[in-house]
């Protein structure tokens, strides 16, 4: 017998956390936090402080009071509650693409002489449209895994590809359709048997899985910070160059933020010894602000915290689905899936747009594939019983 939600949300040690959000009065159940996560309340105070008392009254002084060092404390702050990386390898900016265009430079660059960049054909459209971009401005051939949907990119299927012409491995840790969590530790590992470099996609996994890129010995990673890190539509995104690959890592948008003395405005270009040689342009602050907010509420509650959680509700929300008699097609074992759990259904586009009629905000991914994202800062347990009450009732 199903657990009443009431039950389970008495006992959740983060259900406090939900009423520091933003709720939506108009919704039944808000189900697609691995889109864009909810507003902390706390952001609304502290934009509001930016624009008066930084912005408004500070104006270009706001510079040298804090603005200049944003992009690195930020990315240090995230680099420490949510990556499991130590200082000076963390940096937020621009987005999510524009960063992993960076990165792919650099890791291509890093393995010269060797000619293939490896990525799973079902990746998400953007990883996969600048693997190919970044290929042919390089002279490079592209190898493409082929994963099924549930058991997704395992150590065994990436090892079969791997050869001495492996340069890049560019991988999600977390299918962006079924919510499979890949080893990232495994695979980095095989990787690097074979001696090429990866470069992990972490946008579905940032803030509610526990990713320890050091330990793992990561090369490069990117995500974006508008999902599980609630930061907002169009946040900076955050990128993450291991310490050892630093004075080598080279990337193709040299701009005067990545300049050694950002200020000289020297006829030369010398770049940064540090990360900010992965900036380029100037940073957008208030989303910088926003990213703080979101990422300092993730370090108060704790990843580890975050991911029980996420393992809870997305076992509820299963075992709701599975009584109902609807197909899943997200692993059964929670620790091989993220933090949604997503329905294979036939109408699937038409049963989402109902949905949303009705209150409940879900996602929908071609052709036939309807994603219920589960945020555990701000998903209650009857939530989430709420909105699978009316995907079923809409599925019949």
């Amino acid at each position: 017998m199903t657990t009443p939600p009431e039950v389970l949300d008495a006992a959740d040690p983060l259900a406090a956390f939900r009423d520091r959000f933003v709720l939506d009065d108009d919704l039944v159940a808000y189900l697609d936090g691995n889109s864009l996560g909810r507003l902390p309340r706390s952001t609304l105070d502290r934009l509001g402080s930016f624009v008066r008392d930084e912005w408004g009254s500070r104006l270009i002084r706001g510079w040298e009071d804090s603005w200049v060092d944003l992009p690195v404390s930020v990315g240090d702050e995230l680099g420490a509650a949510v990556l499991g990386a130590s200082p000076g390898q963390t940096v937020i900016a621009d987005s999510t693409s524009v960063n992993l265009y960076k990165l792919l430079h650099v890791a291509a660059a890093l393995r010269p002489g060797r000619d293939e960049i490896v990525v799973d054909a079902t990746n998400f459209p953007t990883d996969r449209y600048l693997v190919e971009a970044v290929a042919q401005a390089r002279g490079l051939t592209v190898r493409r895994l082929q994963p099924d949907l549930v058991e997704n990119v395992t150590v065994d299927l990436v090892a079969e590809v791997l050869s001495e012409r492996t340069a890049v491995v560019v991988l999600s840790q977390v299918d962006y359709r079924s919510g499979t969590l890949v080893d990232l530790a495994g695979v980095t590992r095989a990787v690097h048997e074979a001696g090429a470099v990866v470069v992990w996609d972490l946008c579905h996994s940032a803030g509610v899985v526990p990713v320890d890129l050091d330990a793992s010995e990561v090369d490069l990673a990117v995500g974006c910070t508008y999902k599980y890190l609630n930061s907002g539509p169009g946040a900076p995104a955050f990128l993450y160059v291991a310490e050892r690959h630093l004075a080598q890592a080279t990337q193709p948008i040299a701009g005067w933020w990545s300049a050694a003395d950002l200020f000289a405005m020297s006829d030369t270009y010398e770049v940064a010894p540090t990360i900010r040689r992965m900036l380029s342009g100037t940073p957008p602050v208030s989303g910088m602000v926003a990213v703080q907010e979101g990422v300092r509420m993730i370090a108060e509650a704790g990843v580890d915290a975050i991911r029980a959680k996420s393992k809870s509700l997305t076992a509820y929300a299963i075992e709701l689905l599975d009584a109902a008699g609807l197909e899943v097609v997200t692993p059964r074992d929670p620790a091989l899936r993220g933090s949604h759990v997503t329905v294979r259904h036939g109408d699937a586009r038409a049963v989402t747009d109902r949905m949303i009629a009705r209150g409940v905000v879900p996602d929908f991914r071609e052709p036939d594939l309807i994603r219920l994202g589960l945020s555990p800062l701000s998903t209650s347990f009857a939530e989430v019983e709420a909105g699978v009450r009316v995907l079923v009732e809409l599925s019949g």
